[in-house]
């Protein structure tokens, strides 16, 4: 494994998995922790871009903390980073995850009390007890309880999903409600199906589903891949994406589609796959 995005080795640590694979000064186990606020960015370096994001809730594997950043990887997908220290928590299990496009934890089970975070689909939560309509979560917080599936609950088509973040505001390396680039939506589509899914596009092609010879005709579901982008079929005539055209997540004719993308973004399309 020499990809960098998945790789847990730094110039100071390695995944104790590496021992004999990669030179490091340490190798270490990693220590459990999970994304305490809304949203954080998932960084090159410290003081790098963001590359991916990660979302309350979610589990990360920390190797090492070093001047207010720790070096981590996601318990998602795999994928290697940095995050601010201080956005970590301590872990426990999920129990259940955010299955509304968004919603908020509050201080009390009460619509009127103040919210003390909005926390998007996807966010994981452990809950430990309900009062009426709502529940309670490990660190207090209350979240309606019809805005929640528990973990491990039956498979949702993924275009439902990717149609929950219609109008998101496109946000490069986005992977929440309030911004989200193309791979971030396929990613949260085919998680929701039980479907495993790497964060970046081009590896989402290597990885996710069976080729199909382009020109075949598209089923819902259906992958499309340029150099740079990913779509998916809504139907056989309508492509739903994540795309710097619109600034948004849109519904697009697929026609449309392919010869806008060709002529003006991302040349011809390179890969249709279908899910398997």
């Amino acid at each position: 494994m020499t990809d960098r995005r998945l790789l847990p080795a730094n110039t100071r640590v390695a995944a104790t998995e590496l021992v004999g694979k990669h030179e490091a000064p340490r190798f270490v186990d990693g220590e459990w922790h999970r994304i305490a606020p809304s949203v954080v960015d998932l960084l090159t370096a410290p003081d790098g871009k963001r590359e991916r994001q990660l979302l309350h809730g979610q589990r990360v594997r920390v190797f090492d903390i070093h001047e207010s950043h720790a070096f981590l990887q996601s318990g998602r997908d795999g994928y290697v980073g940095y995050c601010r220290a201080d956005a970590l928590t301590v872990d426990a299990a999920p129990t259940h995850h955010v299955a509304a496009p968004a919603t908020h934890l509050y201080s009390a089970p009460d619509l009127k009390s103040p919210e003390t975070c909005w926390l998007s689909h996807g966010s994981q939560l452990t809950i430990a007890g309900q009062t009426g309509d709502w529940s309670e979560t490990d660190s207090g917080g209350f979240v309606f309880t019809r805005h929640l599936v528990a973990q491990g609950a039956a498979p949702v088509d993924p275009v439902e999903t990717a149609r929950l973040y219609l109008g998101t505001p496109y946000l490069w390396g986005g992977n929440s409600r309030d911004g989200i680039d193309c791979s971030g939506l396929v990613q949260a589509a085919l998680l929701s199906a039980g479907i495993a899914c790497p964060g970046d596009s081009d590896l989402q092609q290597e990885t996710v589903g069976s080729f199909l010879p382009v020109g075949t005709p598209a089923q819902r579901g259906d992958l499309f891949f340029w150099k740079g982008h990913v779509a998916m079929a809504a139907d056989a005539e309508t492509l739903i994406h994540a795309n710097a055209h619109h600034m948004a997540v849109a519904l697009e004719p697929l026609h449309e589609a392919l010869t806008r993308i060709a002529a003006r973004e991302f040349g011809e399309l390179l890969a249709h796959k279908r899910l398997d």
